[in-house]
């Protein structure tokens, strides 16, 4: 440990090589210094809410999800740290640990310089090197043979079996939200939309849907719906 508090880079190297290794809370100062403070060259990828960052080792790579607008977004991190906390499978992506750091800044507010806090919501994620699956999908075998595509389904599913066994709606679905590693094996990403039910519910009652459009059930477009596993479903067949 940094005997200032928080995890050290080199606990987090071993975290990274360590697949027993639990998510932790993780100080935001490491991670900022490992994304080159979120500097642009490092950006992997972008979200309605997040920007994702490359993040280097001195003994590894790994994936810093950072989110903006937190002060709007606070429940939509809280529900992903809770959902990724619960999930270990070879078919999703594998969670390191969060950070939420909040803290006071002097800044110009019509004028006047006021102290006002700055919140930072940060998600720690594996890194893996071959993006994402809508950059896969042609017409035309390509990389994917016939073979390696039924492979990639077929771990999907057993990643989506394995969230519904533990009662846990992914909701946001897509081939943007499926990333691959280096052997082309599709791990589910993006938690930011899940739900995660009581143990012995079966549906939860909500008025508010979000998702990707083309890839919600035509029911979540009602004013009020009971979410079920069958709309992962929906997104999945399409």
């Amino acid at each position: 440990m940094d005997p200032r508090g928080g995890v050290t880079q080199i606990e987090l190297e071993y975290m990274v090589h360590d697949e027993d290794a639990e998510p932790i809370a993780l100080p935001f100062p490491l991670l900022e210094k490992l994304a080159d403070y979120f500097s642009d060259e490092l950006i992997i990828g972008r979200g309605g809410f997040a920007v994702v960052y490359k993040a280097v080792l001195d003994n590894g790579v790994l994936a810093v999800k950072r989110l903006f607008n937190t002060h709007m977004h606070e429940e939509q991190f809280q529900g992903e740290v809770e959902c990724l906390m619960k999930v270990k499978h070879k078919n999703i992506v594998r969670f390191l640990g969060y950070c939420a750091n909040t803290q006071e800044n002097i800044s110009d507010y019509k004028g006047k310089m006021v102290m006002a806090d700055v919140q930072q919501r940060l998600l720690c994620f594996e890194y893996l090197p071959k993006g994402s699956l809508d950059g896969y999908i042609t017409d035309s075998p390509g990389e994917l043979n016939w073979r390696k595509r039924y492979d990639m389904i077929k771990g999907i599913c057993e990643g989506l079996h394995y969230l519904h066994q533990n009662n846990i709606l992914h909701m946001d679905l897509t081939p943007g939200n499926i990333l691959l590693d280096e052997d082309m094996m599709p791990k589910m990403t993006d938690f930011g939309l899940s739900t995660c039910f009581e143990k012995d519910q079966t549906g939860v009652i909500t008025k508010n849907v979000a998702g990707t459009r083309g890839y919600l059930a035509p029911e979540c477009y009602n004013k009020e719906i009971i979410l079920r596993h069958k709309f992962d479903l929906y997104s999945l067949v399409l």
